[in-house]
């Protein structure tokens, strides 16, 4: 697959996977006789992989580590292992911070809502000042 049909396809610029590719994030590409990179189906599972660890907020110097270690022998499963727990761990705080704005968000919808009703029924007369 070109490089055009792999930017299309991931919504990444040509230019952000050709750096993708030059700092170690995505491997190394086949390249076709003419130097035109040749993207294969596990070069895109890769590369989205990155963008799920990208989006989940992973630092790019830990999605660079655990690239380099993906690509060597099992011996580096307790590293990648531990890569892996140790942004599961920051992404559940997040959640639950998350979750915690998300409370005091629809705490104070709930409040407008009831002063927003309370006005209305002072205005139609339905509820006396």
């Amino acid at each position: 697959m070109k490089i055009q049909s792999v930017a299309k396809q991931t919504g990444l610029s040509i230019h952000t996977l050709r750096y993708y590719e030059r700092i170690g994030l995505i491997g190394c590409v086949d390249r076709e006789q003419n130097g035109h990179r040749d993207y294969g189906p596990n070069d895109i599972d890769r590369i989205q992989f990155v963008l799920r660890l990208r989006s989940a907020g992973m630092p790019i110097n830990n999605i660079k580590r655990y690239m380099e270690l993906a690509q060597g022998d099992m011996d580096t499963v307790v590293e990648r292992l531990q890569l892996l727990e140790d942004h599961q761990q920051a992404v559940e705080q997040h959640i639950d911070e998350l979750q915690q704005h998300l409370t005091l968000i629809r705490d104070k919808i709930a409040h407008y809502r009831e002063i927003n009703e309370t006005q209305l029924a002072i205005r139609n007369g339905t509820v006396s000042s």
